[in-house]
């Protein structure tokens, strides 16, 4: 198994407790579909149960040659430029906020560039394995001009079998540092995680966390917080049918009580599953997803409050997902 990143370490425990339950929204709504060109369109809306919508417009390219995968959020049109196979240009709306964006690729390299109507100039340089192996690195600039304010960060990531290493530096505001690496062999996971900042001369942040991972299972445990706040997760795949995971969570500087939280998952059949999780508060919640047909995936869920059950505090939610 390749390392993951030092957020991805109790990933599974962490998805099997958030992933897939559907009452926290009153309603989602996701279209996918692909063009002939290979672009893939994602739509999706949510009504909140306090009754506010929002929506989302996402295109995604695929660069098959180098492998990149770009992400284009809210996208509504694209068109190619005449007597270039690398430059495109997007035109985004959406309410209150225009763009354009001109975005240059070539194998490895993605230039992104965008202009909104809050008047800020945004550019994105994409550099994926071509500096050395298992390097990609990510150049951000941003432009105010009615403030003539600027910024500039630089995201590098490097991952090879063996280890796993992520730095995220703000050029300007500071400057400021955030790096995370991860140590594997043979299933045992060691991270840590550090923030500085320049001008103040001062670490801003640290954590750390330890880690077990098998095909069945995997264990964690990870001290976040400047060392504050501590979990201790485990992740169990039963058999193909079942899968179950627990989470307990210590902030030492809050409460001197630890946080518990269990969820299970069952697979009903190939096109549909169930899941179940509960709290050391009482709040349970249940959800199920079904494939009605190809394309076309239906998830309901609730959460019930188990010391308010004669009070509304109880949540319903419902989710369809369309895929062409």
């Amino acid at each position: 198994m390749s390392v993951p990143a030092f957020t991805d370490i109790a990933k599974l425990s962490n998805d099997l407790l958030n992933k897939d339950f559907y009452h926290a929204a009153a309603a989602n709504l996701e279209i996918k579909s692909k063009a002939p060109n290979g672009v893939t369109f994602n739509v999706k809306g949510k009504s909140s149960h306090e009754g506010s919508t929002g929506g989302q417009i996402e295109a995604k390219y695929s660069d098959a040659p180098s492998g990149n995968v770009f992400n284009y959020l809210h996208c509504v049109a694209s068109v190619r430029s005449n007597g270039s196979n690398h430059f495109h240009h997007l035109i985004i709306v959406r309410p209150g906020y225009t763009a354009l964006l001109i975005f240059y690729r070539h194998a490895g390299l993605t230039l992104t560039q965008a202009w909104t109507t809050v008047n800020s100039l945004d550019t994105k340089i994409e550099l994926d394995n071509k500096i050395t192996k298992g390097l990609k690195a990510e150049l951000l600039t941003q432009y105010l001009p009615k403030s003539q304010n600027y910024g500039t960060k630089l995201n590098l990531y490097f991952k090879q079998p063996n280890f796993h290493v992520r730095g995220f530096f703000d050029l300007l505001k500071g400057p400021t540092a955030n790096v995370d690496a991860v140590l594997g062999h043979e299933g045992f996971l060691v991270g840590a995680e550090a923030g500085y900042d320049v001008q103040k001369a001062a670490i801003t942040r640290y954590s750390a966390a330890v880690g077990y991972t098998l095909p069945e299972y995997t264990a964690a445990i990870t001290a976040t917080n400047n060392l504050s706040v501590f979990s201790a997760s485990y992740y169990h795949k039963v058999n193909s049918q079942v899968e179950a995971g627990a989470k307990a969570t210590w902030d030492s500087k809050a409460s001197s009580n630890v946080g518990l939280e269990v969820a299970s998952k069952y697979r009903l059949d190939p096109t549909s599953f169930a899941k179940a999780k509960i709290n050391d508060r009482g709040i349970a919640a249940a959800a199920y997803n079904v494939l009605l047909r190809p394309g076309v995936t239906l998830g309901l869920g609730a959460s019930f409050d188990t010391q308010k059950l004669s009070e509304a505090a109880h949540k319903v939610g419902a989710s369809f997902t369309f895929e062409g």
